[in-house]
């Protein structure tokens, strides 16, 4: 019997009181099936919703946690003839912090072996709803603006360089000031901080041209800016909420400038596109990744067996991905 590390938690909860480092049997792979190898998987802002009990699908207990990373094929099941040993793919979405899982062949979402292994990690959710955002929602003329919360964010950092190679112009709000000029490096516009009273000179910052779009992650008064700064008919898309501030109803923004507020959440728009939907995404992201259109930074990895370092780390001032590898 081949024993394997994971980490898991038999309840819903904070990180660091829940997760444990254990040893499981490696599973072979069931006709049809193949064994996915990890090579690195990401914190993604979701696994703390899906290990603290609040997401918007959870997990039966006891669950492995983590939700996005890559792998390599290396097994096959029997009767599986339409992927090779060695392809690189997703790492199951069903607890990616464990070191092999199976998973049926048919559902393999395959990564193009010159997408670096660091960048394939992260990118199954936040560069695609990025791309998303951009692009599937509003339709944005050439030169529009958008405004975007939380700028420093996987998302955040996706978002303004796709919308400058997309002929968009962003303004992103970050916390700090030390976040300006690396943010206008990747090719921001603009760089505000939270409570300076940037919606005031707005205009100034747009040429007096109207706000079309904003990406709201953040809620309580950063989403709130959000709206008084968007113009007549715009849009403020909400797809996280990582303060849980609430956020006042903008009634005279809704009457007089006929704001709307949608939602947005990844994995419901991938069961609504289905696979034709998800495969055109990704493969514009990974096009992006691939000529260097779009590359995100690594903050720090760690191994498994140093997932609460990796957990504080995560949760300290960073621009960047907290990485785990076996």
């Amino acid at each position: 019997m081949t024993l394997q590390k994971t980490i898991c938690h038999h309840e819903f909860g904070k990180p660091l009181e829940v997760l444990r480092l254990e040893e499981v049997e490696q599973r072979e792979p069931a006709p049809g099936e193949v064994r996915v190898r990890l090579l690195a998987a990401t914190i993604n802002p979701s696994d703390y919703g899906m290990i603290g009990g609040s997401y918007g699908r959870l997990r039966e207990l006891p669950a492995v946690a983590g939700r996005e990373g890559v792998g390599v094929i290396d097994a096959l099941g029997r009767g599986v003839s339409s992927v090779g040993v060695g392809a690189r793919v997703r790492f199951p979405e069903e607890g990616t912090w464990q070191e092999t899982a199976c998973m049926p062949a048919a559902d393999l979402l395959m990564v193009p072996s010159d997408v670096p292994v660091d960048q394939a990690a992260f990118s199954f959710i936040n560069p695609p709803t990025a791309y998303c955002l951009l692009k599937k929602i509003v339709d944005l003329a050439p030169g529009s603006w958008v405004v975007q919360n939380a700028g420093n964010s996987a998302v955040g950092l996706s978002v303004i360089q796709m919308a400058k190679a997309m002929g968009f112009k962003t303004i992103s709000q970050v916390r700090r000031e030390e976040l300006i000029e690396p943010l206008k490096a990747l090719g921001a516009d603009h760089v505000v901080v939270e409570g300076s009273g940037w919606p005031k000179q707005v205009k100034e910052l747009t040429g007096g041209e109207p706000i079309q779009l904003a990406f709201n992650s953040i809620g309580g008064a950063s989403a709130t800016d959000q709206i008084k700064v968007l113009g007549d008919g715009g849009t403020q898309v909400t797809f996280g909420g990582m303060v849980g501030d609430l956020v006042r109803f903008p009634t005279r923004f809704l009457i007089f400038n006929d704001v709307r507020l949608v939602g947005f959440w990844w994995d419901k728009w991938c069961q609504k596109a289905g696979k034709n939907g998800l495969d055109e995404v990704m493969s514009a992201v990974y096009n992006m990744m691939r000529d260097g259109t779009l590359k995100l930074p690594v903050e720090a990895t760690y191994s498994f067996a140093e997932y609460e370092e990796a957990f504080k780390h995560d949760k300290q001032p960073r621009l960047g991905k907290v990485l785990l590898k076996p």
